[in-house]
């Protein structure tokens, strides 16, 4: 029997960066957040490597940004290079858009940087209760709630959690979407991999020609910290326990690298592809890895699990504090799993076309082509051009008041962004000051902007929903399509919710919007 119960309004079930980032937003929220997390300490391993654009938006508005940034390595290292082995010359190479250079669509840049130096900066962010080395056994849900069994790794000790929601961000792996029998769609299961720890001096190779990845015909190079040590990424050997890694390594890096190669750790995964089939049952909700294994090819695995927790916080927050129905939480597989879905396709493409430079440079050197002979890459400006997935997200739900019936259509191919303020979108970054963007307005809060906030502050003063004015400077006006009176509602995560071209069509307007969005009159 559980020696001891514990309560919570919600149980956040692992402590990688979905649950650490959820962790932070809810606290900020206010809800009384408990987090779990089975292994002993933060992980040691790299594993992320990139932060891109707009998570380092969700970052920005948590006050963590610049610490991010700091640990991390200059931008001139977005980019990857392509090579037979890591001694020889580029054959390609291709600029990871957003973060080898500032874009105009946004107020900061992303960022490459090891998951192992995030981590900490996201435990630091908040004051929330985590138990690390505690691990979730069962789940139960009640009426009101959910009760979760917890053990303890080290003492074996057994604790009953009450929670209002469990927030499960537990990995591809995920016990609790075990537990609750949720299925997948996708091709599950892509083949076993071996990271590899290193310490090496490869600068002679490196240093002139900076890189966040170095892709071989012999696996991936990686440098870790700006300061040093090396991650090399390939395919698991058949005999891994007895496998020679620092003669793997080497080897690796070229006939006649004669370099010293020192293996601090090593570690095997499997890379997955799969989406669960829904991210919700009851209670009980999915996110990042748990709901949508995404293969590592592109980055965008651990930022689409910032962005699910993103879109979700706010919402449970909202139940929490009574200004929102507990129909809204139904909008989140609505809104994320389409998304989901989206970020697969755009991972599997990405490792499509890596494949087909590594095939179409060992068909240049079959046929005897000079090995400098560069590879044309018709996509190479495009391999890493994801804003169209990253900052076009658009979502089509119950908590998004549609325009002129046209839902919101998002772009599939995941290169080409454009910025609009029609309702599902998120609010495109303007200047409102020479230092504050739109972007910066957004919070804890839904947010009006608006040229003519005298008049919509009579509105907002008959709600009672978390809600700030901004005011929108007239040269935004034609962007955003508002006359002089007209008014952008936008929800917590930054998403516009609606939108009025011009004076509210009756006095209840805004509180009716607020109303719909949150599925919540309250008086």
């Amino acid at each position: 029997m559980p020696v001891a119960d514990t309560e919570t309004e919600v149980l956040i079930v692992g402590g990688g960066p979905v649950g650490l980032t959820a962790r932070a937003l809810l606290e900020r929220w206010g809800v009384r957040v408990l987090l779990v997390e089975k292994h002993r300490e933060l992980s040691p391993f790299p594993r992320s490597r990139l932060v891109n654009v707009r998570s380092m938006e969700i970052f920005r508005r948590l006050g963590l940004a610049a610490g991010i940034t700091a640990a991390a390595f200059a931008p001139e290292y977005g980019r990857i290079r392509f090579r037979d082995t890591l001694s020889d010359r580029d054959f390609a190479t291709a600029a990871m858009v957003g973060v080898n250079a500032p874009v105009q669509e946004s107020p900061v840049i992303g960022t490459v940087t090891s998951q192992d130096r995030l981590e900490p900066i996201l435990l630091a962010a908040a004051d929330a209760q985590v138990r690390f080395g505690s691990e979730l056994t069962g789940l139960a849900e009640e009426t009101d709630g959910v009760v979760a069994l917890l053990v303890d790794r080290h003492s074996g000790d057994e604790t009953r959690v009450r929670t209002r929601y469990v927030l499960a961000a537990d990995g591809a792996n995920s016990t609790v979407r075990e537990l609750l029998g949720i299925g997948t769609t996708g091709p599950g299961a892509l083949g076993d991999v071996t990271t590899v720890v290193f310490d090496a001096d490869l600068d002679r190779w490196c240093a002139r020609r900076p890189a966040g990845v170095y892709f071989t015909a012999h696996g991936s190079f990686l440098p870790l910290y700006p300061e040093g040590g090396w991650a090399w990424f390939a395919p698991t050997p058949e005999d891994p326990a007895h496998a020679d890694w620092p003669g793997l390594v080497s080897r690796a890096l070229g006939p006649g690298a004669e370099v010293r190669v020192e293996v601090l750790r090593v570690q095997h995964w499997v890379m997955n592809a799969f989406v669960a089939e829904r991210f919700r049952h009851g209670r009980i909700l999915l996110a990042g890895d748990a709901a949508h294994a995404i293969p590592i090819i592109g980055g965008l695995g651990m930022n689409a699990g910032v962005a699910d927790v993103h879109n979700l916080c706010w919402k449970l927050a909202g139940v929490l504090h009574g200004w929102a129905g507990p129909g809204l939480l139904e909008t989140y597989g609505t809104e994320r799993q389409p998304v989901a879905h989206r970020t697969l396709r755009q991972a599997v493409a990405n490792t499509q076309l890596l494949l087909h430079v590594q095939e179409r440079r060992r068909d240049r050197l079959r046929t005897g082509e000079a090995a400098s002979a560069r590879v044309e890459l018709p996509w190479s400006e495009a391999y890493f051009a994801q804003l169209g997935l990253v900052l076009g997200v658009a979502y089509d739900s119950d908590a998004v008041l549609a325009t002129d019936d046209t839902a919101p259509e998002p772009s599939d191919s995941g290169t080409d962004y454009v910025p609009t303020t029609e309702p599902g979108h998120r609010m495109p970054h303007l200047w409102l000051t020479p230092d504050t963007s739109t972007l910066d307005t957004f919070g804890e809060w839904f947010t009006l902007l608006t040229p003519d906030p005298a008049h919509w502050e009579r509105q907002a003063a008959t709600t009672s929903w978390p809600l700030r004015i901004e005011t929108l400077p007239y040269e935004h006006i034609a962007f955003c399509g508002l006359s002089p009176h007209g008014a952008l509602l936008i929800r917590p995560d930054g998403h516009i919710g609606a939108r009025w071209r011009d004076r509210p069509p009756s006095d209840d307007t805004l509180r009716h919007a607020l109303g719909t969005i949150t599925r919540s009159m309250p008086e």
